[in-house]
Formats: C-alpha cells, structure tokens, sequence
C-alpha cells in the first residue's frame, strides 16, 4: 500500500474474498487491521461469509441475553447498531470501501446496501422496504436483513447479514438490534429456497452495482494478511 493519490482503478474496482465459516471475532479484528493499514490507493474489498453462533453487540448495546441463549458466546464489538445474531444459514457481506474517495457518507452507503437486499427479494415476487427508523430490510413487519457499520477515517467496515436458511431460535432471546418484539424471517420463511453461497452470488452483482463497483479483481479464499511496517 502506497500513500499515493487515488486512481481510477482504486475507486472503481473492488477486491472479492469468499470466505466460507470464519470465527467472528477473527474475522472482525481483520478487518479492523486492514482498515487501519490502508491508504489513499488501496482497492476496496468486498467479504462474504458465515459465522458460528455468536451474539454481537455494538458499541452502545448494554442488552443483557436471556438464559435460553447463554449456550451462545457474545461479543462487544465496534460497529453501530444494537444487539443482533449471526449463525450458520446467514449470509454476512462485510463492505471495506473508501468512504472519501468518493465522496460518499455514510447514509448512502446504507441505502446501498439495503437496495441490493430489495433488488434481490423483488425479482422473486416479494415486496420488501428498509425503514426509517431501524435500518435494515424487511418483508412486511419481519426482519429479514439487518446492517451494522462503522467508519474510520473515512473508511467503512462491517455491513450487512442476510438471513437465507437459519435457525431463527435466537432471536427470540433478544430485542433484535435493540427493538422489543421484533420479528425476524429469512428467505426461506419468506418463499426462497436457496443456500447462502447461491444466495451470495445472486446478490454480488446488485451489490456491484449499488456500489458503482464496475471492475473485480482477483478473487481470495482466505483473510488478507495484514503486516505492521
């Protein structure tokens, strides 16, 4: 990584990492590093993966979890939003995009985000809308993506968990990102029967393009390795 001025390839192009199961934490404190050792030309990267069962809870959650779900390990972590579930069966895309660069905040990246979720439930015949008041989508009352992000010196990470086949038992153990009584669905449950990889490549392009993305790189398999120096 060079401190040098951007380029067009570095704003227009973005790097894919199809991750598979990754611990949580693992994969969060990665891209805490990454964030931190880019630089002006370092090409955004986009990373699709599962997560074992894990509660995260973001910066200002303080929400206790019920006894039903204390078999399940929590974790304190650095992005916006409340208390949510990950688990086998969610599609999770972590977004690691130069903010700046483009002149982006970060409302436009949610919508982004939101929109390719929509895009994709849309072709399948199901009505689904993010809203106002808590971000992430769903169909009717139920809440079927849920996004968390935090920014860094103009620089994004975590993003956005789409549920596709999963067990939806520990939702009910907590106030889904902070709202009591909340609802959750996947698509499944919502008429889609598919599996998160089929799932993830169905929804990369919509998410290319909301993200004005009209270049990929190579493709990884594994986290990047981050060197300090």
């Amino acid at each position: 990584m060079n401190a040098t001025a951007p380029t067009a390839l570095s704003t227009q192009s973005v790097r894919l990492r199809h991750l598979g199961m990754v611990d949580y934490e693992r994969a969060w404190r990665a891209m805490q590093e990454w964030t931190r050792l880019r630089d002006a030309d370092s090409v955004d990267e986009i990373w699709l993966l599962q997560h074992p069962p894990v509660y995260t809870l973001g910066f200002n959650c303080h929400q206790a979890i019920a006894p039903a779900g204390a078999d399940i390990p929590r974790v304190h972590s650095d992005r916006g939003g409340q208390i949510t579930y990950h688990g086998p069966g969610q599609l999770v895309v972590y977004v690691l995009a130069d903010l700046r660069r483009r002149n982006w905040g970060i409302r436009r990246l949610v919508d982004a985000l939101e929109q390719s979720v929509v895009s994709l439930l849309r072709e399948h015949g199901i009505d689904a809308a993010p809203r106002t008041d808590a971000p992430g989508v769903y169909v009717d009352d139920a809440k079927i993506a849920a996004l968390g992000l935090r920014v860094r010196h103009g620089c994004s990470y975590h993003g956005l968990a789409l549920n596709v086949d999963m067990d939806l038992a520990p939702f009910t153990h907590i106030d889904p990102c902070g709202y009591p009584g909340l609802r959750t669905i996947d698509l499944k449950h919502a008429g889609i029967t598919t599996d998160v990889e089929t799932a993830g490549r169905h929804l990369l392009p919509r998410l290319l393009d909301q993200l004005r993305y009209d270049r990929t790189l190579d493709t990884a398999n594994n986290l990047p390795e981050c060197n300090h120096g």
